[in-house]
């Protein structure tokens, strides 16, 4: 597996492979890399000639509420993860290779409508920066297919949208959420758990599956379904940002006809958790 620190470096190893006619998946992490990050790897694998990740701590993406800082870093045991998966390429860049004149007056990708609620409105700034280191990387890796994760559903739709109101030559795929074994979704946010929150955060995927199956069951009061599993949530111990039945694709509040998700985002005790299911 190529290690590659400079964009000079990228550029010329993609320029080979395009060269060759060699089709390329991208799947950028921000390491501390896990399952859920694999699984999406063996897509890329699957997808494409070469497989291209990348790691890198963004801090355009931090609000001013996260310890950037304090991000987990396990840069060894990530490049053994992706070597053991036969990953062809990672692009370890520095803030200077990226924002080489800084972030404060940088030009930053907005990407409108489906940014304005749900972490566009509890986490400033956040998407902004996920589609601009997003669409940077893009720039410098070229990929014909790019991997992302549907446990980051907002964002996920965003670069879609982005891709596609861009124009850019990128077929996006989506990688199911991973779970762990008591139906936790994957996070690098769940070792922050002590042992009793675990136990207590499953909670999350227990209210989307209650308000899921209702919905099937023909029940389309969406604001009665959200408010008791909100009530359900705060009682077992979260702070709920928010619960909401939205469309699918446009995360637009929802009528009983659309395809629908159910997203959430919480707090329990300092650790933000996300989760949802699409129904």
């Amino acid at each position: 597996m190529l290690q590659v620190h400079n964009n000079n470096e990228l550029s010329a190893q993609i320029r080979d492979w395009k060269q060759q006619g060699k089709s390329i998946a991208f799947v950028p992490t921000m390491g501390n890399l896990h399952e859920g990050h694999l699984s999406l790897l063996r897509i890329g694998q699957e997808q494409a000639d070469k497989l291209v990740s990348s790691i890198f701590v963004n801090p355009l993406q931090f609000d001013s509420s996260e310890d950037l800082s304090n991000y987990p870093r396990t840069l060894d045991q990530d490049c053994k993860a992706l070597m053991e998966h036969n990953c062809d390429l990672v692009y370890l860049p520095t803030e200077n290779d990226l924002y080489p004149q800084g972030m404060s007056h940088m030009t930053a990708v907005q990407v409108p409508d489906i940014t304005q609620h749900l972490e566009g409105k509890y986490r400033a700034g956040h998407l902004t920066g996920v589609s601009t280191i997003v669409l940077k990387l893009f720039n410098l890796v070229q990929p014909d297919i790019a991997v992302f994760g549907k446990k980051d559903y907002q964002q996920w739709r965003m670069i879609e949208k982005m891709v596609k109101d861009l124009n850019l030559n990128i077929d996006v795929i989506a990688g199911e959420t991973i779970r762990e074994t008591d139906n936790l979704a994957m996070s690098s946010r769940n070792q922050y758990l002590n042992q009793q929150q675990h136990i207590i955060a499953v909670q999350l995927k227990q209210q989307l599956n209650h308000v899921a199956q209702a919905i099937r069951d023909g029940n389309n009061n969406f604001s009665s379904l959200t408010k008791k599993a909100m009530e359900a949530l705060n009682q077992a111990g979260f702070s709920i940002d928010y619960f909401e039945i939205c469309h699918q694709q446009s995360l637009q509040p929802a009528i009983p006809r659309d395809p629908l998700v159910i997203l959430v985002a919480a707090r329990l005790g300092s650790t933000r958790l996300i989760d949802n299911i699409e129904i």
